[in-house]
This record gives C-alpha cells, structure tokens and sequence, in this order.
C-alpha cells in the first residue's frame, strides 16, 4: 500500500472550538459520559436530591438537576470555558483530589459537541441565571428552584461522524443507566430519580447503603450477602460481597469505590477475585459493592480521562489490605453470619446426661474436651461403621469420648434396621431441643425427671441443628429451627479437611511441627524415573507439607509418612499427586502460589466418600464440626455443601394453610 500525501502547513495555534472538540474526544466518548461528568458535579456540588431526565438514549437530550449549591451568575461564563474549575488552585490540590470531578473542565468539551444551557440559582438570590451556548453566551435572568439545572441537547449535532459511532437508542440509555447506578449504589444519602423518553423509570429515595444495594441490585443479593467492615491504619473498607454460592455467570454485578468514585482498577479486581478462589465453582463471578476510603495523598485519580483507572502510592498494601479483608469476610458461613463462629465443638463437649437418654434428654459440656480433629482421621470415618464397643442404635456402638450425638434411643429401646434401609431414627429426642421438653416417652420407657441444662442448646450454638438420616449415602438430613438441612458430606468433609491442611502448614509457618502419622509398614509403589529424582531432588519441600517419600530402588518410592490428617487416605495417590505438583511447579510455588491448589486436591482424595454409611454420632460430628469451620458453606471447588429447606417452604408444596 502507498503511504497517504502528507499536506504540510506552517506550525500554528489551533482555536478554541476545534480544542475542545478534541478534548470532547476523550471526554465525551458516549451519552454515559456526560451523564457521569454532570452527576459528578452535582454530588460536588453539595446536592441531596438529583432528577435525570433522557431522552432517545440521551442522544436528544440529558438534562440533570439537582439542589446543590449552584453557581453565581458572574462564575456562569466560566463554569463553560476550558481550565477553569472551583475544584483546584495548585499542584498540592492536584495531588490530594477529594472531589469527583473539575466543575467546568467536562463542560467546556461537552458544550463544543452539544447544545447546552446551565440554569443555576444560589441560596438567597431572588431568581436564577442562565447562560446558553458557550463562555461567550450571555447570563440573562431566569426562572428555577435553589440549585442547578443542566440541560445537554443534540449531542454531536456538529460532528456527524461521531454520531455514526454511536449505538442504538435503547443500548445508549443502557449505558447511561448503569452510570446512575454506579452513582447511587454510592451516595444512598442522596435521593436519585431517572426518566427516559418522560416515564420514570427508577426513583431511589435517601436510605442506608444496606437498602440502596438491595434496591439496585435485587432481592437475591440482599439475600446472600456478607457486610464488611474493616480497617488498618490510613485504609477502611467497607461494603458487601456476595456469598460464593450466589455467583453469577458475568462479572456485572462488581462495583468498586475508591474515596467515593467508581473505579475498575485491576489491582482491586485481582485482590478480590484472589480472596474468592477457593470457595468459587468455575468461570463463575461474585457480586459485591465494596467502597476503599484513604487519603487522597496516596491515589492518583488522574491517570486515565475517565478517571475509571486509578493508581496507589503503595499497591502492595492496598491489595494486601483488601484480598485479607474480603478473605475473612468469606471465611463466615451464612450458618454462622449472624455471629462469631463458634470455637471447634469435639465429640465430648456435648453429651446425654446421665439420669436418662430418652426423650428430652439435657446436655452439657463435660470438663474434658477432645478435639474432632483426631476424630476426624478416625477409623469410624474409614469404616463401615462404628469401631467402638459402646451402646447404642442405628447402624454401630457410640464413642462417647470422640464422638456427638444425642442418642437417638431411650434406653431399651433400641430399633433393628430393616437389611438396606440405612440408618432407624427415632426423632422424638430432637424436638425436646427445639420445643424445650419432650411430650412423649417411648413404650416401655420408665419416664424420668429432667435434670437442668447447664447450657440450653440454642440456634446460636447449633445452626446446622442435628442429623436425622441419611439419604442415598450422599446427603444428610438435619433439623434446625429453621427447617430441613440437606448437606453433601463429602463436600462438607472436604471444606473441613481443607480448612486444617491450611491451618497446619500456617502454624508451621509460625514454628510448630506439622503433625504426620509414621507408616507402621511404608507404602511402596512403582515409579517412573522422573518420579524417584523429584522425590530425591525436593526433600524439603515434601517435608514441608508432612511427606516422607524415599526412594527404595531406581523404579520404587516408599511413603514413610504422610499428615496426620491424611493418614486415613490413599497413600500411594497422595505421593503420586505430590510429587506431580512439585514437578510441575516447583518446590518454592508449591508451597507458595499452588499451595491452596495441592492441598485441595489431598483434602479430596481423603474426604469421606459417597456410600459410606455413616452413623447419628458421625453425621452430627460433621455438623458440629461444619459449623467451626471457616468457609464452610463450600467445598474447595466452590460447591455448596449446604441447603435449606424452610418450614414456610416446605409449607408451601404440600399446599399448607391454603
């Protein structure tokens, strides 16, 4: 191709007009942008009640009023010509920005591809001004309430070809919606009413920000949603996510603030979306309204023209700041939200009093308590049922030291299960616990007084309430004040086993030992050459994460030992899948950037499976152990591990009180 004629002309000042046209290039890219430079303003500006009104998309016109302060008639000619702002007088103003825009530098551009006329009354003048056109319009007086009216009409009438690259009506009013949403999810002290074509189509009056983001983004965010709070030294954040289980297939519902402004910055993005990885199914995005205040002495608001880039004095603490921040926030349940999550309840901490196992049976807290975490790796959660010599119903013996459960059974009267139908459930002894006393005593049951509780079960200590059966070998069946619990044992165990990989290698981070579990006879399995030099070459890194992996001969790898809380696994498919990841990554990014990665793959592998029937004691171990743990609500993968089913809903499909 031939390169295009180059027509020279001498160097010369361009005029004013053909500046600002090329300024509104940047500026005024599409109806949104002069939706979001006036609505800016108006908030600068001091103003609770702002009206929108669009017409054709805002193409035609975009008229903004609001009860700010408004602009004295001698400043009206410079609210429009270019470099004149009331924001900044110095380079030190520049620097420490605490306003969302220059009152009067969009204008000038926005007023070079549009019609425009500023009407604008301040408080205790007689009457408003107005002015028409440009800097060099006349100011005549004029009729209006306290305030200032903005009105934009026939954007890009003198530059077609901008016209041309602008979309359809209903996209353009689109984009202009969206910007007054961002704005309002911001300001909810603020009351914000938008019109299209003179029908109303949002009116959002002066509320918490808790409602205007149930408003804007809907019933089932509100719903599924965790407040956050938080701050450290010069940064607080403040906000909502949404709860992993409520993700959404695009990224359309993420709004972040930083001093008030919408931003999409990609350090934010990144430090959210990191605190989400491990509790997220698939492509799938979270929803939240997040809200970064600092001083402005440490952001520059001013990389970009639209101001949606931003850049942090120190980005590494920031995003520090806001992926730890987030992370906790995610590390309640919805069980749990409601308050702190309890300490970590062991087998023991709750037993049957021991006047009487029947109906209405009290409970209280022995002195001695043992942790789940051994129970956990228990032979019981390995085997077809229970390994303990104890009393009891329903498919095995109880621990009383390692494991919870209210007995199902009174004393003699225990039921034999049918061959195949899982596991018998008497569920008379679990309505004490939400009715406060039991109003039967099975046959042949001598009743017995009931001793005191010394500490009333309560939603608070048992959100997840107690399992009533199991169905299919897959889901539990629990019942709390609430309703019905469905829970998918093997994603529950999974999160929790998870969960203490975690915790373990943090601790030993922090100095202690990771507790491993010697092999009484090693494990050894063929293996490939590649296999037997990693295991050689990367030692330490294997010990790191509790392995003891030798090479036996050129073509076999003994495991010697593995963590304590994987010793009930596999242990040839735990070395196996080990060592593949410290090949692929390498020792240091194992431990550091794909930690997370392997260690859900080893909490999978050694999960409780589908099938195992497991027994009342176990599946309310689960429960209670569910409940003290951090990110519950989902397995590693991002898989709900939870539901429930409310009464009123229950109600409702078999049509009750209708």
């Amino acid at each position: 191709m031939n390169a295009p004629a180059l027509i020279h002309r001498p160097i010369q000042q361009l005029p004013d007009q053909l500046i600002s046209q090329i300024a509104a290039g940047e500026v005024v890219e599409r109806p949104s942008a002069v939706v979001k430079e006036l609505l800016e303003n108006a908030l600068d500006a001091g103003a609770t009640q702002i009206t929108i009104r669009l017409e054709e998309g805002g193409v035609k016109r975009i008229a903004i009023t609001d009860n700010g302060r408004g602009i004295p008639p001698e400043e009206l000619p410079l609210a429009l010509a270019r470099h004149a702002t009331s924001k900044i007088e110095s380079l030190t103003d520049l620097e420490n920005v605490n306003t969302l825009g220059f009152r009067g530098e969009a204008l000038a551009s926005i007023a070079s591809v549009a019609a425009v006329c500023i009407t604008s009354r301040t408080p205790g003048a007689p009457h408003a001004w107005e002015i028409v056109g440009s800097h060099q319009g006349t100011v005549a007086p004029s009729s209006g309430q306290f305030g200032t009216t903005i009105d934009v009409q026939d954007l890009y009438f003198n530059t077609p070809a901008r016209r041309k690259f602008l979309k359809s009506e209903q996209t353009e009013y689109g984009h202009c919606a969206e910007v007054v949403r961002r704005i309002a999810l911001a300001r909810p002290d603020v009351s914000f009413s938008l019109t299209h074509n003179g029908r109303t189509i949002d009116h959002w009056n002066t509320s918490e920000h808790a409602k205007r983001s149930a408003q804007i983004l809907g019933g089932d965010f509100a719903e599924a949603r965790l407040h956050l709070d938080e701050s450290a030294g010069p940064l607080r954040l403040h906000g909502y996510v949404g709860l992993p289980t409520a993700s959404k297939a695009r990224a359309d519902s993420q709004y972040f603030y930083v001093n008030g402004r919408f931003v999409r910055d990609k350090l934010l993005v990144h430090a959210v979306k990191a605190a989400y990885e491990d509790v997220l199914h698939g492509d799938r995005f979270p929803s939240y309204v997040l809200a970064l205040e600092l001083d402005p002495a440490m952001v520059d608001v001013n990389v970009h023209p639209s101001k949606v880039e931003v850049r942090f004095r120190d980005s590494r603490a920031v995003h520090q700041f806001v992926f730890h921040a987030v992370q906790r926030a995610l590390a309640q349940t919805s069980a749990t939200a409601h308050s702190n999550a309890p300490a970590p309840v062991s087998a023991a901490e709750i037993t049957p009093s021991s006047t009487s196992l029947g109906d209405g049976a009290a409970w209280h807290r022995p002195h001695e308590q043992t942790s789940f975490g051994s129970q956990l790796a228990s032979p019981a959660w390995t085997s077809g049922g229970s390994s303990s010599s104890g009393t009891g119903g329903g498919g095995g013996g109880t621990r009383a030291s390692s494991t919870f459960s209210p007995s199902p059974f009174a004393p003699g009267s225990r039921w034999d299960a049918p061959a195949g139908a899982g596991i018998p459930q008497r569920t008379d002894s679990y309505g004490a616990l939400f009715t406060g006393a039991a109003k039967t005593t099975p046959p042949g049951v001598e009743e017995a007084p009931l001793p005191e509780p010394s500490k009333p079960a309560s939603d608070d200590d048992f959100p997840l309430g107690f399992a009533l059966a199991q169905l299919h070998g897959i889901y539990v069946l629990a019942q709390n004040r609430k309703g019905l619990v469905l829970v998918d044992m093997h994603a529950a165990h999974e999160r929790i086993l998870y969960e203490q990989l975690k915790n373990a290698l943090d601790a030993q981070a922090g100095g202690e030992q990771m507790q491993v579990q010697q092999m009484l006879i090693p494990v050894t399995f063929f293996a490939d050459a590649i296999e037997v030099g990693t295991a050689q070459e990367e030692q330490e890194t294997l010990k790191a994460l509790g392995f003891d992996i030798a090479a036996v001969s050129p073509t076999t790898l003994a495991v010697r030992a593995v963590p304590t809380l994987l010793k009930n696994a596999d242990a040839q498919t735990l070395a196996r899948d080990v060592l593949r990841d410290v090949r692929e990554f390498g020792g240091s990014r194992v431990l550091i950037e794909r930690r997370n990665e392997l260690l859900g793959t080893l909490a999978c592998h050694t999960a409780v499976r589908a099938n195992r029937i497991l027994t009342p004691p176990e599946m309310n171990a689960l429960l209670r152990q569910m409940e003290a743990t951090e990110r519950a609500d989902q397995c590693n993968h991002g898989r709900p591990t939870w539901v429930q089913l409310e009464i009123a809903a229950l109600d409702k499909l078999f049509l009750r009180g209708q």
